[in-house]
């Protein structure tokens, strides 16, 4: 696939930077045209280095907008869609933008992709559409059971994605990753919040008793697997992405106080939020099969991701009053 063009959707959220930035350092050739309506966490400071790049175009428009999304895809081959309102605690407030970005813009960018004719159209979803399971490991073929309107909304993406391959033939493609976690995430997901609290020595809100278990995954791991699916992965199945980092919340929290030297008194226990999950596994046997497997280990990958935002405060300090 030389000169491939490809549209990537939400590409200054924090996936997507980061896979743009994995695509430009592989695949130099590569036309990347990115999408983002560059709502709170679309920051374009994540895109600084390779925002004069001769292959990137950025275009800000939103993908539930017809207009917007047939001027992007124009002249493309495949399209990425990581477009997404992703944090649960939003959603449970606000379901109707999650509902408006993550299935109707799913369905804007179907539509298109199957009247330009669209080699490839890669839906980016999350571990949480199947919900939470006590032991074991979900598969690709298991039932979703999402618990929000965040994880809702994208398992109703998930199937209407699948719809269009079946009835339309669009070459589909989709992605289930665990918890990411690494350099440009906006300072609402745990691991970035609590880094930068921590620094600051404000308290870890730490919901219920800590120790719902999460699949921790480093990004660049993520988007090599992504990248590989692109390329290798087989229209119309859906692909697995996990590292077997299985923490507790509590865990994870911990880890990150003792690498910064601050006390566990920090962390400040607060009332569970509603419907949460209790524990996400995923069974990555099918996308091993494509030759993929993680490359950093949790402590290793953690350890550079407290050492970004270190080193990085020009880039979350200003999103700090955002969060």
């Amino acid at each position: 696939m030389n000169h491939l063009r490809l549209l990537i959707t939400g590409g200054l959220g924090f996936i997507g930077s980061n896979f743009i930035r994995d695509m430009v350092k592989r695949h130099p050739d590569y036309y990347i045209k990115n999408l983002d309506a560059m709502t709170y966490a679309g920051n374009p400071a994540s895109l600084k280095n390779i925002e004069n790049h001769h292959h990137y175009t950025f275009i800000k428009g939103n993908v539930a907008n017809e207009k917007d999304v047939k001027k992007a895809m124009k002249e493309i081959d495949a399209v990425i869609n990581f477009a997404a309102e992703t944090h649960v605690d939003k959603s449970i407030i606000d379901p109707e933008n999650f509902v408006r970005t993550n299935f109707t813009g799913t369905y804007v960018l179907l539509e298109c992709a199957r009247k330009y004719h669209i080699e490839r159209f890669l839906q980016i979803s999350s571990d949480e559409v199947y919900g939470s399971i006590e032991n074991g490991s979900f598969k690709e073929t298991d039932a979703l059971s999402p618990s929000s309107p965040y994880s809702a909304s994208k398992a109703g993406a998930d199937l209407l994605a699948k719809a269009y391959y079946n009835t339309y033939g669009l070459p589909v493609l989709i992605t289930r990753s665990s918890n990411n976690f690494g350099p440009y995430q906006f300072p609402e997901k745990l691991v970035p919040l609590f880094i930068v609290k921590a620094l600051s020595d404000q308290s870890l809100p730490l919901y219920g008793d800590g120790l719902n278990v999460r699949d921790w995954i480093y990004v660049e791991d993520n988007c090599t697997a992504i990248g590989m699916v692109l390329q290798e992965g087989r229209v119309g199945e859906i692909y697995n992405i996990a590292a077997g980092n299985e923490k507790t919340n509590l865990e994870v929290t911990k880890f990150i106080l003792e690498e910064l030297g601050k006390p566990e008194s920090l962390i400040h226990y607060v009332q569970d939020r509603p419907g949460h999950d209790r524990r996400y596994s995923l069974d990555t046997t099918k996308i091993k099969t494509l030759g993929w497997k993680p490359y950093y280990n949790f402590e290793e990958a953690m350890r550079k991701t407290i050492a970004w935002y270190l080193q990085n405060e020009w880039w979350w300090k200003p999103l700090l009053k955002q969060s």
